[in-house]
Parts: C-alpha cells; structure tokens; sequence
C-alpha cells in the first residue's frame, strides 16, 4: 500500500462507498507492523511476536481510519456538522477530518477525563468543546440523543461506518504476514476496535476463498481474538455494565461499550477470551 493514499483509495473494494462519495482524508493506514524481539523472546514457546504501530496515522490513532469513512459518508449525506462523545483519541480524529471536510465538529466530554494533548490536537482543528457532569457513557448519551434529531452525524463507533474503516488495519496484517496471525490481543475500552478487526479478518478470508485471484495475499485462517479491559473498568470481563469506571487509561475508562454485543460475538467466534489489567501493571508494562 503506498504511503500517503488512505484507505479508502486502496481498499475501496471493501468498503461501503461509491464514485460518488467524495473522499476525505489525511492519509491515513499503511502504518508499520513491527516485530519485537524483546516481547517474542519473553514470551518465548516459539512465538513471533508483532505490534501495529497504528500512532503513525494522522492524529495518533487507530480512529483516523473509521473516521475517514464516516465523514467521507457524512459529506456525501451532506452533512454539515459531526459530534462525538470522546475522552480522547476520538475527539482528535474527529476535529481534523472535520476540518479537512469544512464542516463543524462539536466534542462532548467528561469534564477533567480527557487526555490533555487529545484535547488541545481538537482545540487545534476548530472543534467546539462542551463539558459535562458524568462520564463518557453519560456524554455518549447525550450524543446519541443531539445525532437522533438530525442537527449532526454521530461519528463515535456506534456509526458503522467507524467499524467499516477501522477494519483495514486487519487487511494490512494479513497483506504483511501473508496470512492471519494465531492471536490477536488489543485493549477495549467502547469494544469498537475489537468488532472492527473481527470483521476485516473475516471478510479478507472470505474473499480469498471466494475470489483466490482477487489479491496476491489474503488470509486462509483466523486469529483468536484477545481483549483486555483495566480492572477498574471492565463490563465486558465481568458481564455487568460499571457505574463508575476507574483507571488511569483513559480512553477505555468506559463503563457501557457501545459494541459490546459485538465484541462478545467476536471473542465467542474467535474463541477467543477477554481478560483485565491492573493500573499497576498498565504502568509497569510502560516503562
């Protein structure tokens, strides 16, 4: 995939657009996977060990890649204003695809729980900020009720097309490993991320089963999909929605997924597992 083309561009197949959507983005996708030699070694059992550097995209974030679905999508529903609800990458992915778009982008929050330089990148976009008493499961709501009026296009990963961005990055994994991986392991905070990858795997190898010749790669297995919640807020590991959710990670201090449906179907499927962390062991693992 050519840097700099987006992911629209160079899987347009895939993804649920047409001549006539017009195209917004920041170049995002055909981010690094890495093989670390330290993380393969200490888990040892013959494990190849690799991380999706997905901090290399625009604004940081995974989010650039579903964001840049959904607004090209918005754009063409002539939409002339976004919103999300956000503790931090959101809010950044949003604010500059908005921009590129020249459209308004207003950011519900939780008053003092979002990441600063999440904060100050939307600042920098133009978005409008608007604080409130809760959490993000509160300020979701919030979102949710402005997006059902119709006065803006609700780009949080309730919007499918979010998901159908988001996606590619499992395309990219299978175009670079020539197959998919045994295991994929990734945190949850509103269990987007999870669904996204789920799907891409599974579309990939459905079209390589069906169409061999569509694609020099392509997957013919799939991996068993991992998530990791913080302990303090952690509704998926233990199946009840978390009043007040606590942890120093920020962006899933979420208590109410809004794919968490989703993100159960892909684990049942995957057989795969959801586990938790600790604050303390988020820490250790960053130093």
């Amino acid at each position: 995939m050519e840097r700099g083309r987006g992911v629209i561009e160079h899987y347009r197949e895939y993804l649920p657009v047409s001549e006539s959507t017009p195209i917004i983005s920041l170049g995002e996708g055909n981010t690094p996977l890495i093989y670390s030699s330290r993380l393969s070694k200490r888990i040892g059992r013959g494990c190849d060990v690799f991380v999706k550097n997905e901090g290399v995209n625009p604004t940081c974030s995974f989010k650039d890649r579903g964001m840049t679905v959904a607004v090209s999508k918005a754009m063409e529903h002539r939409a002339s204003a976004l919103i999300c609800a956000s503790t931090g990458n959101t809010s950044a992915s949003a604010a500059a695809y908005a921009a590129r778009a020249g459209i308004s982008c207003v950011v519900v929050l939780p008053a003092g729980q979002i990441a600063s330089g999440k904060l100050l990148q939307a600042f920098a976009y133009g978005a409008k900020i608007v604080a409130i008493h809760g959490n993000f499961d509160d300020a979701l709501r919030i979102v949710c009720e402005l997006g059902e009026r119709g006065d803006f296009i609700v780009v949080n990963s309730i919007n499918p097309d979010r998901i159908a961005g988001q996606k590619t990055a499992a395309f990219e994994i299978v175009d670079a490993l020539e197959d998919a991986p045994d295991f994929h392991l990734l945190p949850l905070g509103n269990a987007g991320n999870i669904t996204a990858y789920w799907t891409g795997y599974r579309e990939y190898q459905s079209r390589q089963r069906t169409c061999p010749e569509r694609q020099s790669n392509g997957s013919m297995t799939l991996p068993a999909m991992i998530g990791f919640q913080a302990a303090g807020a952690a509704p998926i590991f233990y199946d009840r929605i978390i009043e007040k959710p606590k942890t120093i990670a920020s962006a899933i201090r979420i208590g109410n997924p809004a794919s968490w449906k989703q993100a159960r179907v892909a684990i049942a499927e995957s057989s795969g597992a959801v586990d938790i962390v600790s604050d303390e062991e988020i820490v250790a693992a960053q130093i």
